[in-house]
């Protein structure tokens, strides 16, 4: 892992995962003969329409990282890509994730039916006879009466080589989001180290429902919901000002930990107290 890589616990940036996903999935589709050159000549593309990632233990500077990926399923026009990350230096799973795919038209970009040589491709001896079940994803509570909100342009540097905004990028945005609100409630970096807790994600879900393209304006919204002892829900939705479309829904588990050992710690009743604006509801656990 590069220092760049890194946040501020020194932990690998929960983005850069799914980067790493990206360019393994590219690169699986390609040993299994469609790369980028093929599907430009069949006039189709790939484009996410859903990603869940765990993370189970972090990754550190200096770590190696394996990311092993496959082909769950193949319906019409949908596929789902399983992936383990694992940690070369100490063979821990580091992280596991799904996506689930869309194959497009690329003239069009509605969905066209996968053709059955592809499917023999990646499943030279068979198609599994039963796929893994699909789950609609989740609607969050009602916001609470102050959702946090910021707003974002669109960069140069977001777009990738499709023309929109690559599918990491989203979880940029909302990371974005949730560090600008801790300061607004009282909760700067400094002083979250000097109380001796962290904040750290353990799962993110992303559904992404419209593409964001260059120089569009964004706003992104997030409150807390099914706050438990040492952890809470957090959902963000992601909209483009202009017409109040609605691009992407994120559903974000996050732990309260000690930073030194890494162990879940009870929230502070009054950490509680300070966010409760932007709380729908707080369950016992």
């Amino acid at each position: 892992m590069r220092h760049y890589e890194c946040d501020m616990y020194g932990h690998v940036n929960n983005t850069n995962y799914l980067r790493y996903m990206q360019e393994t999935a590219f690169d699986a589709s390609a040993a299994a003969g469609y790369d980028t050159a093929r599907y430009t000549v069949m006039g189709r593309q790939w484009l996410v329409r859903e990603t869940d990632i765990e993370y189970l233990r972090p990754l550190r500077y200096g770590d190696m990282v394996r990311v092993k990926t496959w082909v769950a399923d193949f319906r019409r026009a949908r596929s789902r890509r399983m992936y383990e990350l694992w940690n070369e230096n100490t063979g821990e799973l580091a992280a596991r994730a799904y996506t689930d795919w869309v194959f497009l038209d690329a003239a069009t970009g509605r969905p066209a039916t996968i053709p059955q040589e592809m499917v023999a491709a990646f499943f030279p001896e068979g198609a599994p006879d039963s796929a893994p079940p699909r789950d609609r994803f989740p609607d969050p509570p009602p916001p609470p009466e102050k959702p946090f909100t910021i707003r974002r342009r669109v960069g140069w540097q977001d777009i990738d080589p499709a023309g929109h905004v690559n599918n990491a990028m989203y979880l940029s945005y909302v990371e974005e989001c949730g560090t600008q609100i801790l300061p607004v409630y009282g909760w700067s970096a400094e002083r979250m180290a000097a109380a001796d807790f962290a904040i750290i994600v353990r799962q993110h879900r992303i559904e992404y429902l419209q593409q964001a393209l260059l120089n569009d304006e964004l706003e992104v919204t997030t409150w807390i919901f099914d706050l438990k002892r040492a952890m809470a829900m957090r959902h963000y939705a992601i909209t483009r000002l202009s017409d109040g479309a609605l691009l992407a829904r994120v559903r974000t588990l996050y732990v309260w930990v000690n930073p030194a050992t890494g162990q879940p710690v009870r929230v502070p009743e009054y950490i509680l107290n300070d966010f409760a604006p932007n709380i729908v509801s707080v369950s016992s656990g």
